[in-house]
């Protein structure tokens, strides 16, 4: 009887990214989970979400809408998204600018899967959420990382010119920034336009925590730039401004004439989007702004904050915006972040996101993310065990 001697190689398949196998969210939320700490690390709330959008859900299946939606989105809520759009910056917005996406990290990848071709650059400004170099990478790109200026986390104008080059074809920004809670402002913008006017260069803008900003600070889009604005990408989360990450639910903005080349690739990857949930945030919408995340959030910062003066740990910089605080841990321990990270959860039980993990080569600062988007006893129980491992 013969046999088939030939070994299967460990990888059948390249691969094609050069992102980790599992996310560091991934990682350290199942941490977490093993040594029963508190998890501070993924980006979620623990408390509940707004009971009426429950009833809207609910609603909105019984009422039978529970067949596939229109492939950009119901037009309830694409209504309801440019009304919002206006209020926020000013200007106008029609629906077809809108496409409904499952997610903002889709929103993305799908971008870049529409205007990337083999070779083409795109610059990041790092610390960088880890979704972006792998959409890039699996859609033919070449990443270009650009630090942003340490401590301030401004981004550096000099360094970002010296990295455009005839093969850069898009700029990804995120504000308010994951992780650091930085905001951009309307001369950031306007920086930025000076660098690209003339080129064509494309800006995705993540702004998924536009709903989630502090101190009176304002959330600038790129929608708000006249020069900026026929260049764009974009992308919004509900998942954020209504404190429902599990709905998976945001959109795009783009000009027509791009949103007409987004939606010839979306509608072969997801097609639409969960449309009883697109008929609850519509029917929400339609009753009352989403505006009170900023409120809601801001307090718990503070709170957060407060909390963390007892602990031996420095704050280089506080956030105005997102879910995050970043803090350092120089004064408790010389481990590497990723292993301090570690540490904390096993030792103190609490978990939180090592901030090399958003630099594509690494870049050790001592730093570490917390999230505070919880119940103000998850966030009081969490201090109390580092007090008991750190003091």
């Amino acid at each position: 009887m013969e046999t088939n001697n030939t070994s299967i190689p460990a990888e059948r398949l390249p691969r094609k990214h050069s992102g980790a196998d599992m996310t560091i969210f991934s990682v350290m939320s199942m941490l977490a989970q093993e040594c029963g700490a508190v998890n501070l690390s993924q980006g979620f709330p623990d408390y509940p979400i707004d009971a009426r959008l429950m009833e809207n859900l609910f609603e909105a299946a019984r009422k039978g809408m529970n067949q596939y939606a229109p492939m950009a989105g119901l037009p309830a809520l694409q209504l309801e998204i440019c009304a919002h759009v206006t209020r926020q910056t000013g200007v106008a917005c029609t629906p077809d600018q809108v496409t409904v996406t499952p997610g903002a990290s889709y929103g993305i990848y799908t971008a870049l899967a529409t205007i990337l071709q083999a070779g083409d650059e795109v610059i990041i400004l790092e610390p960088a959420y880890d979704s972006y170099i792998p959409a890039i990478e699996v859609n033919g790109g070449t990443v270009v990382p650009v630090a942003l200026q340490p401590g301030t986390f401004a981004p550096d104008w000099q360094l970002i010119a010296d990295r455009i080059s005839p093969k850069t074809k898009a700029i990804i920004v995120n504000t308010p920034h994951n992780p650091t809670g930085t905001v951009w402002s309307t001369a950031d913008w306007e920086q930025l336009y000076q660098l690209i006017a003339g080129k064509q260069i494309y800006i995705i803008s993540d702004e998924v925590y536009e709903q989630v900003i502090f101190d009176g600070v304002p959330h600038h889009s790129v929608w708000s730039h006249e020069g900026l604005r026929e260049h764009c990408f974009a992308i919004y989360s509900f998942g954020k401004a209504l404190h429902n990450t599990g709905w998976k639910v945001g959109y795009v903005l783009a000009p027509a004439d791009l949103s007409k080349a987004f939606r010839r690739i979306h509608q072969y990857l997801a097609f639409s989007v969960n449309t009883p949930a697109q008929g609850a945030v519509a029917a929400f919408m339609a009753k009352q702004q989403v505006n009170d995340s900023s409120l809601i959030l801001e307090q718990k910062r503070n709170y957060f904050i407060e909390l963390l003066k007892d602990l031996p740990f420095t704050i280089p910089y506080i956030s105005k915006g997102s879910y995050f605080q970043l803090a350092d841990y120089s004064a408790v321990s010389d481990l590497p972040d990723t292993e301090f990270a570690k540490w904390l959860t096993r030792e103190a039980g609490v978990a939180t996101i090592p901030i090399s993990a958003f630099y594509r080569k690494g870049s050790d600062q001592r730093l570490i993310r917390f999230c505070f988007a919880k119940k103000e006893e998850t966030l009081t129980e969490a201090v109390n065990r580092m007090k008991a491992r750190l003091l």
